[in-house]
């Protein structure tokens, strides 16, 4: 019995296979301790293979802190799609649900350490951050405009608020229970203060 030959990938396959090594790289390490190297071994490729796709380590780490940013934006648009009502609580239950993979945040802090030297990641975060703002302010006058939650709420600025709680959020998995019971306060607080109760 003889066996099919292996089916070669696409460009855009073995691109795409590339970059979902590098965001498992970059979860497990760092963007300094993360080497092409890693990368590449991880794909199950050779270095030259890798800078086929991805012109360097930068070139990788951007483009998987857009997939990063992809992946949760695709999760949070399911999230608002099966209960708009209680969407934001369901994307930030969503988000820390994730666990081990590859979480937008997780990049950004790993960032900021770049940022002050590295001029084109510290632009890239900025734009993301801003853009990850501005989705969740739209999710927020969406919810204004239902009538679900509270009109006289500023949606950019809680929109803000989001954005930090996440940072707090990831923080506290990261150090393994910084806030205690009160991540979950903090929590309940802020549906307190946004969301319209019946009646």
């Amino acid at each position: 019995m003889t066996q099919s030959p292996t089916k070669r990938l696409t460009a855009e396959a073995r691109r795409q296979d590339v970059l979902d090594a590098a965001c498992r790289v970059f979860s497990r390490s760092s963007y300094r301790g993360a080497t092409t190297a890693d990368i590449a071994r991880e794909a199950g490729i050779s270095e030259p293979i890798l800078y086929r796709h991805f012109g360097s380590k930068r070139d990788l780490y951007l483009a998987c802190l857009d997939e990063a940013w992809r992946s949760f934006r695709e999760e949070s648009e399911r999230a608002i799609a099966t209960n708009p009502e209680q969407c934001l609580g369901a994307i930030a239950d969503a988000y820390m649900r994730s666990g081990k993979r590859l979480r937008v945040v997780d990049l950004w802090i790993q960032a900021l350490a770049e940022a002050s030297e590295d001029k084109v990641i510290a632009a890239a975060l900025r734009k993301q951050v801003r853009e990850v703002r501005d989705f969740f302010a739209d999710v927020i006058r969406d919810g204004q405009a239902r009538g679900v939650l509270h009109e006289d709420r500023d949606a950019d600025a809680e929109a803000w608020i989001f954005v930090a709680a996440g940072l707090l959020a990831t923080m506290d998995a990261r150090l393994g229970g910084l806030l205690g019971d009160d991540l979950q306060r903090v929590r309940t607080e802020r549906r307190r203060w946004m969301v319209k109760q019946p009646g």
